[in-house]
């Protein structure tokens, strides 16, 4: 018996790890079997596990505690940035200063509504500050609060951190019941809703559509394949070119288009029109293979290192091989095989060429499926160092007499959004499977997730016990009021897809674990994580801002 109370009750690195792996095995079995109509938290359950456990008296090492609430923070973070850096920056085009906006928006009502009620309750300001924070789960800013109080009068406040406490759990709630309200309000049905997104992201999206043209402008006849880009303006790649005797060939710069001949072209959805100045377009409903006895139509991987981040213009297969490459699959989504488009590692490219010339390109690009395994380790240890030190960064504002930080978290999102869009630029492999990707994500958020609750259960009970159960209303109000605001305006007034509605309440509110959960009713499409990612480093910036200026002015 004194075994078990030292291996269960003992604070250590062993009983730690323990305890911290029953809580999120526990929170796992429970969300996959605790519903309501249908309805669930999701991994939220290991959060109240943890909670749980910590009110029952079990605790573990503060150390071990906080390592594992950052780094679980940390990989989770990084590993979520990292696939989503190229769709953020391209998102910015497509509705990203939008969705900002109505993020903004919802930071601005949740200060104003936190100011309303510590003005009407007469609540220390400094107390509601940790509310406020702990209603939109961001404890950099409550730990900006803390350090801003303490500049400002030289001693710790006693109940931001317990004011945070309290409202977290509930918070995190908040914002899932705000997901349900919301579609309960607008009559949302999710399953509705993403065939909807699906259908749009189609019609959107710029997948090569692959067309044949029947050459009947007298002006290019008779001249070299180059001529094409001279007299039509569209972007275009030319696969191959069908003579009217039925042979074709590998379309070159220097083979001459002919009377009757007919070249079949990759290009985007909007130049089609301008295509038809060149002869009579033929559109296919799908991309065709293209095998013929003369020439194949193959799918190559890019898994040699060497190739990421070159430009598709310096390759010159067609030169050396007789062979082009038509488009290249990145992440499930065609890309227009363009000069200036930059390999990455782990990409499809559609090549099209006699057999043998096909078959060189594939041992040029490696095409063994087995390298892609292997894990590249140094790209994410290296990108959380410095997403720790951009964290962990004074930054200071002009008019304030001190500086802000933006956290481990927005400091390795941050870091972790240019590498994945900016790293193979510069000739760094990012790729990762996205087995590998999601293990990461998964493993980072039940440690936070398990960390956060067993910290919280002690002070969760007392605050509640001393009449802070009127900081659990406050807290809800704080999270929940903003949100459906925000979110009606957003889904009724603006038209913007459910799914970026949730993923703009997440981000908005800096919340991990209702990410999770709203990634969980839409695991069909990643536009709940996309959204989060492009309002998340803003919002996280206005969040420590706000708190710190809150203090620094009303305390």
């Amino acid at each position: 018996m004194e075994y078990l109370h030292d291996i269960f009750l003992v604070p250590g690195v062993s009983q730690s790890l323990l305890i911290l792996t029953i809580v999120v095995a526990l929170g796992i079995f429970l969300a996959g079997r605790l519903t309501i109509r249908g309805m669930g938290l999701g991994v939220t359950w290991i959060l109240f596990c943890g909670i749980l456990f910590s009110a029952l008296g079990i605790q573990i090492d503060p150390t071990v505690e906080q390592f594992a609430k950052d780094f679980g923070l940390v990989l989770f973070v990084y590993s979520l940035g990292l696939q989503a850096g190229p769709s953020f920056f391209s998102s910015f085009s497509h509705g990203g200063l939008r969705l900002n906006l109505l993020a903004t928006a919802i930071v601005v009502l949740g200060v104003g509504g936190t100011l309303a009620i510590a003005f009407i309750s007469h609540e220390d300001m400094a107390s509601m500050v940790g509310v406020m924070t702990g209603a939109v789960t961001n404890t950099s800013s409550m730990g900006a609060a803390q350090q801003a109080y303490a500049d400002l009068h030289h001693t710790a406040h006693p109940y931001i951190a317990t004011g945070y406490a309290l409202a977290y759990p509930f918070s995190v709630l908040g914002v899932i019941v705000s997901m349900v309200l919301l579609q309960k309000i607008c009559r949302i049905r999710p399953q509705e809703e993403e065939k909807a997104l699906l259908a749009e992201a189609e019609q959107q999206s710029q997948q090569p559509v692959c067309v044949d043209i029947r050459l009947t402008n007298t002006e290019i006849l008779n001249k070299r394949l180059t001529v094409l880009h001279n007299s039509c303006k569209a972007e275009m790649v030319v696969s191959r070119i069908i003579h009217s005797d039925g042979q074709d060939e590998v379309a070159h710069s220097k083979t001459v288009l002919r009377e009757g001949d007919t070249i079949r072209v990759l290009t985007d959805h909007a130049h089609l029109q301008e295509l038809q100045t060149l002869g009579e377009v033929s559109v296919f409903k799908t991309i065709p293979n293209g095998d013929t006895p003369h020439l194949v139509s193959r799918r190559i991987v890019v898994t040699k290192p060497e190739w990421n981040g070159q430009k598709i213009g310096k390759v010159s297969l067609r030169a050396h091989y007789n062979v082009n490459i038509t488009r290249v699959i990145r992440a499930g989504v065609g890309l227009l095989a363009t000069p200036m488009l930059r390999l990455q590692l782990g990409d499809r490219i559609i090549v099209v060429g006699e057999q043998d010339d096909v078959r060189k390109v594939g041992e040029l690009f490696g095409n063994e499926l087995k390298r892609l395994d292997a894990p590249n380790l140094i790209p994410i240890f290296v990108g959380i160092a410095l997403g720790v030190i951009v964290g962990t960064l004074p930054i200071a504002l002009p008019g304030l007499g001190q500086s802000f930080r933006l956290g481990l978290a927005g400091g390795t999102l941050v870091v972790a959004l240019l590498m994945g869009r900016f790293g193979p630029t510069y000739k760094i492999v990012t790729f990762s499977t996205t087995s590998a990707n999601h293990m990461l994500r998964e493993v980072g958020l039940a440690l936070f997730l398990a960390a956060v609750g067993l910290g919280a259960g002690e002070v969760f009970l007392s605050a509640l016990t001393s009449g802070g159960y009127m900081w659990i209303v406050y807290s809800i109000l704080i999270a929940v009021l903003p949100l459906l605001i925000v979110g009606i305006i957003a889904y009724r007034a603006m038209h913007i897809n459910y799914f970026t509605v949730i993923g703009l309440f997440t981000g908005a509110m800096n919340d991990a674990p209702a990410l999770g959960y709203a990634m969980s009713i839409s695991p069909n499409n990643d536009q709940a994580s996309v959204t989060y990612a492009t309002v998340y480093p803003l919002t996280m910036f206005l969040r420590i801002l706000a708190a710190q200026l809150m203090i620094i002015l009303l305390c």
